[in-house]
């Protein structure tokens, strides 16, 4: 008998979201090789290839600043039971320290990013949608917190690249979708309820696909 085609799911928001922790627990709250999450943040294009605007700043919330036939061949790799490797991304950030981050094929494949939605070949792979949302003010003073700690820039920066690059591309690229998917999840002060949702939907998945699976492990594991 052969194996069940993995459930592919998309989950797309806008920058601060809190689409990587969602992903986190998410993962967390699954059985052990039953999932495998592909970052669309490791798929950036080099610097040198980025698009600039009116001002020379690098806009990096176009749909072109991604190597879309990467991402979308090793989602092709994984559903043809192919294990897939890529440099982890650092966002330019001297501090980080990159590494190569492998995701193993499973039951549940979960594509994740800006731009799940807007790439029409992930788009009509998906078996599930889910769009995480949040009011723009409370995103932007997440982005403003994170890119400090995590990349290094500073507050001035944050704010051109939100009202010159993100806005733009939140209103063209990923809103447009909110109104198709299957599941949107507000993540104003949390996302337990919709976090729940998922899980117990996946769960469901999981047992209809007769696929005998280990005890819950409870720590992130492969990407």
């Amino acid at each position: 008998m052969s194996e069940p085609k993995p459930y592919i799911v998309g989950i797309a928001g806008g920058s601060a979201s809190g689409k990587t922790s969602f992903l986190n627990e998410l993962r967390a709250g699954m059985p052990e090789g039953s999932i495998c999450v592909i970052s669309q943040d490791n798929y950036y294009l080099p610097r040198e290839m980025q698009a600039t605007d009116v001002h020379g700043q690098i806009n990096f919330d176009l749909p072109t600043s991604i190597h879309r036939e990467d991402f979308v061949n090793d989602l092709k790799k994984l559903v043809a039971g192919e294990q897939v490797c890529r440099r982890e991304y650092d966002f330019n950030n001297p501090r980080a320290e990159p590494k190569q981050v492998c995701a193993d094929p499973a039951p549940i494949i979960v594509m994740e990013g800006l731009f799940v939605f807007h790439f029409t070949e992930i788009w009509e792979m998906l078996d599930l949608k889910v769009y995480i949302d949040a009011r723009h003010d409370i995103k932007l003073q997440r982005r403003i917190a994170r890119d400090a700690v995590e990349r290094g820039y500073d507050e001035s920066v944050v704010r051109y690249q939100w009202l010159h690059h993100v806005m733009p591309a939140y209103y063209k690229f990923l809103r447009p979708y909110r109104d198709l998917v299957d599941v949107i999840v507000t993540n104003n002060t949390h996302y337990r309820n919709g976090l729940r949702v998922l899980n117990n939907h996946l769960l469901a998945v999981l047992k209809e696909q007769t696929v005998e699976l280990p005890a819950v492990s409870h720590s992130p594991h492969h990407a």
